[in-house]
């Protein structure tokens, strides 16, 4: 087979800092795929993306390369508008968890493909492979009758789905380009749009325990990706929120798992309640059901009823008990004051040391493993009081979580607070497109 295009003509273009044109990134992309393209081409032409961008069409192309790579799932013979969420990954975001069942209370069918924990950020598959019984992989056929008889399906994404993309994530991780917005961009969005969904709301997370550190970034993110979603036709908003400190009060697959459960039975703490609901708000409105109310779907249980018939559709029991650790261990607070730090990635990187995460995507996961938080910032607190419990089955690990944790948890005695107040934090930071 004649190439249409000399791979080295493709990188010298993005090297010297023009735009590729339509035919040569449908090119490199279908080359790639099948290996015409080498691994060491690739990588040059990612750093070369990474260092001189990609303008808007380029960009959209890209993506549209990725999704032409492999299948797209269609979810038009359903009776209902089909609404997605996606968040860039924090710590302790359960969200995913009471919010596919919330917004199919209101008739909308939520076709939430997941993925797995990688380093310090969870994975919502390896969540719910706590519950006994439950499966995560589930055929197109399975998905579809699943959310036309329950409404809502969290399940891993096919083999099928933008496998260019597969294969171009795991290069990026090893050359120092993950960070390259439009690739981060066409990535996410090639998998949703591939997804078939009608409407997409993007959680952008934004602080220490993110991916993006950095407000402008993560703004420039969020805009990226609906702009990316609504030249495709699909109807797309971001909020970015705050992952300065972790979700909620627990981080780790069985301890969330329970949390979520909380939340579902209109309980919870309120940084997750409050999440959950303005997602579901965004959710609905993009679905054609502005005047739905989530906040009173989790209080009366319709949110509760989808949950459990969702989880037992594939195959988990609601009502087993989740496993628990067999080893825990405190934390404690060194002297009196005020929990003035909780670092979300210092509390991330203590879960994966205990077994919640993996390094490499082959990795096990301990279902028990995890972090509890008994405090929070702003919160008053004792010498000798817990601020957090360790969970673990394999106690040896204790030592190394400690250590993620040192300058990561702070408690300010009353004379050094300086004026400091406790305020409320704001969850949601900001709002991108709609």
């Amino acid at each position: 087979m004649t190439e249409p295009f000399d791979a080295v003509d493709v990188l010298r273009t993005k090297r010297d800092g023009g735009a590729l044109g339509r035919a040569q990134i449908d090119w490199v992309i279908d080359a790639y795929t099948r290996g015409a393209v080498a691994e060491e081409q690739m990588s040059a032409l990612a750093m070369a993306i990474f260092l001189n961008g990609m303008d808007r069409t380029e960009i959209a192309r890209w993506t549209q390369a990725m999704i032409a790579s492999g299948e797209r799932m269609d979810f038009s013979a359903l009776s209902r508008p089909t609404a997605d969420k996606h968040s860039t990954g924090g710590v302790g975001d359960k969200i995913t968890l009471p919010l596919a069942p919330l917004v199919a209370v209101f008739d909308v069918a939520v076709p939430q493909l997941s993925g797995r924990g990688l380093g310090h950020t969870g994975g919502t598959l390896d969540k719910l492979e706590a519950i006994p019984g439950w499966r995560a992989a589930l055929s197109n056929e399975e998905i579809l009758a699943q959310l036309d008889g329950v409404g809502a399906v969290i399940c891993a994404a096919g083999s099928g789905l933008a496998p260019a993309d597969k294969k171009l994530y795991a290069l990026r991780d090893t050359t120092a380009t993950v960070e390259a917005i439009p690739l981060i961009a066409s990535s996410i969005m090639s998998k949703k749009i591939a997804e078939g969904t009608d409407s997409l709301v993007l959680d952008v997370k934004v602080g220490s325990g993110a991916f993006m550190k950095d407000r402008d970034r993560a703004g420039e993110l969020a805009r990226t990706m609906v702009e990316l979603g609504t030249d495709a036709g699909v109807r797309t908003v971001a909020l970015l929120t705050d992952m300065s400190t972790p979700l909620g009060r627990t981080v780790g697959n069985a301890l969330e798992v329970r949390e979520s459960v909380e939340v579902l039975a209109g309980g919870g703490p309120a940084d997750v309640v409050d999440l959950t609901v303005a997602l579901a708000r965004e959710m609905l409105d993009a679905a054609g059901r502005p005047d739905a109310d989530p906040a009173a779907a989790l209080r009366d249980g319709r949110a509760m009823d989808v949950w459990r018939r969702m989880i037992a559709a594939q195959g988990g029991d609601p009502d087993a008990a989740l496993p628990a650790a067999r080893h825990t261990e405190d934390v404690l607070a060194q002297a009196d004051g005020v929990l003035t730090t909780l670092d979300a990635y210092a509390v991330g990187v203590a879960s994966w040391r205990l077994g919640a995460g993996r390094a490499r995507k082959e990795d096990p996961v301990q279902a028990v493993a995890g972090v509890e938080l008994h405090a929070k910032p702003g919160d008053r607190v004792r010498a000798g009081q817990p601020l957090l419990t360790l969970h673990t089955d394999t106690p040896e690990r204790f030592g190394r979580a400690r250590e993620a944790l040192a300058g990561g948890v702070v408690v300010t005695p009353p004379a050094e607070l300086d004026g400091f107040a406790a305020r409320e934090r704001a969850v949601v930071l900001d709002r991108v497109g709609g």
